[in-house]
């Protein structure tokens, strides 16, 4: 009785069975298959080593939200080189709070040489170019993203070559914490001083003739400095072309988190806008000589995740790739197949000898489905088929670009059945 049962349980999933054998006397093989065959096989092998490429890689994901944090203190990271010594020079903040910021809290002053060496140089020139691609190209930023803490070092490298002349310029690097809300950074004249009704720099006793607000900004950041990145003004350089002349820099801070793989980070990123001009009381320009750099901070805050695709998807798509190229080959196979039999009016579908007609003719039984197509193809090819005769039995054609007659023949059940060729 089990066994019984057992048997039937097993003819039942035979009968369920979606994947049937066939046996190897029923398969036929031909050249044009081996060859559709090899060229499948080929492009699933590409396209499978591309779509593992695929897989391999991630991309940034860019999330927005609004910036809830005001409380906290906002960072800002500098490496400037103006071509005035030191003594002549102040720089420090002052927010729209009033709240100034003196440059003793976190900036240091290093006489130094404006003019770089030959290695300086080089460098320098190497950042402005890929700072000048990743304004061109915004997935590059993605790039950059990716290899944060990983990167070569944005710093000038120090100068290989010892000094021949005196120090002619002041180094101004370092760091800042300022209120969150926009202020104004600046360099010019004078040491800052605290003033009750405002803010103030002792200039009177510097003269215009030392004025040279030639800048080199070599790092320019907000909030955690990261290894890495390349900021809009990293690797600026600007050269005076008057003394009392004005450099402003109108700079839009944007909160960003970084979540990769790597590592996790809370930084800024900002846009700037540049703008110089000479300052004339004469003519109307008024102002003060300088560097200014006005920053105001976003509302909103980008979270930049980085993304990989999952494993299943992967797993989905490859086997997409694989049974859509199996399938697609094979009905363009058929079909091409197909159309060469049309053309060439061959529908050997059928074993049938023929009776002795003549020495030159042979005729064959056509299914009665695909015998439908005939008079289809006979309308295509009308230009070239001159009807000889038709009858209840016949309907004789001739097709005079083969030089070759063939009929239709009907059958007793008046089915169109064999066809002759003559």
């Amino acid at each position: 009785m089990r066994r019984l049962n057992k048997r039937k349980a097993l003819n039942l999933v035979k009968e369920l069975d979606a994947f049937p054998k066939i046996p190897e006397s029923y398969i036929e093989t031909s050249t044009s298959g081996g060859t559709v065959s090899i060229i499948a096989f080929t492009t699933i092998a590409v396209l499978s080593i591309m779509e593992f490429f695929v897989y391999q890689d991630t991309w940034m994901k860019y999330d927005y939200e609004v910036d809830k944090d005001f409380s906290s203190k906002l960072r800002i990271n500098l490496d400037i080189t103006v071509s005035m010594k030191c003594h002549y020079i102040g720089a420090d903040v002052l927010d729209l709070a009033e709240t100034m910021v003196a440059a003793s809290e976190g900036l240091k002053y290093e006489p130094t040489v404006f003019e770089l060496s030959s290695r300086q140089r080089m460098w320098q020139r190497t950042l402005q170019k890929i700072r000048r691609k990743v304004q061109e190209e915004h997935s590059l930023q993605d790039l950059l993203f990716k290899s944060a803490f990983r990167g070569s070092p944005t710093a000038l490298p120090p100068r290989e070559d010892k000094l021949s002349y005196p120090h002619d310029a002041c180094r101004i690097h370092g760091h800042l914490y300022v209120n969150k809300v926009a202020g104004n950074f600046h360099i010019t004249v004078g040491k800052a001083i605290p003033h009750p009704r405002g803010h103030a720099h002792m200039a009177a006793l510097v003269s215009h003739d030392v004025y040279n607000f030639s800048h080199r900004i070599d790092h320019y950041s907000f909030g955690e400095p990261i290894p890495g990145i390349i900021n809009p003004l990293d690797g600026t350089e600007k050269i005076a072309i008057d003394h009392n002349q004005m450099f402003q820099y109108f700079i839009t801070i944007v909160p960003t988190k970084l979540n990769t793989y790597k590592f996790t980070a809370e930084t800024h990123q900002y846009s700037v806008t540049e703008r110089e001009r000479v300052i004339d009381h004469a003519a109307g320009s008024h102002g003060v000589s300088g560097i200014f750099m006005k920053y105001d901070i976003s509302s909103l805050m980008v979270t930049v995740t980085e993304q990989h695709m999952p494993l299943g998807q992967f797993l989905v798509r490859l086997c997409g790739i694989i049974g859509g190229i199996f399938s697609t080959t094979g009905m363009l196979h058929g079909f091409v197949g197909f159309l060469v039999d049309v053309v060439c009016c061959r529908f050997k579908l059928g074993a049938y000898k023929p009776k002795a007609v003549s020495s030159h003719c042979f005729s064959s039984y056509v299914s009665p489905v695909l015998f439908s197509i005939v008079p289809w193809c006979s309308l295509v090819l009308y230009t070239q088929l001159n009807i000889l005769d038709f009858s209840n039995k016949a309907c004789c054609f001739t097709w005079p670009f083969l030089g070759t007659n063939f009929s239709l023949i009907k059958d007793d059940s008046s089915t169109w059945k064999r066809i002759r060729f003559c």
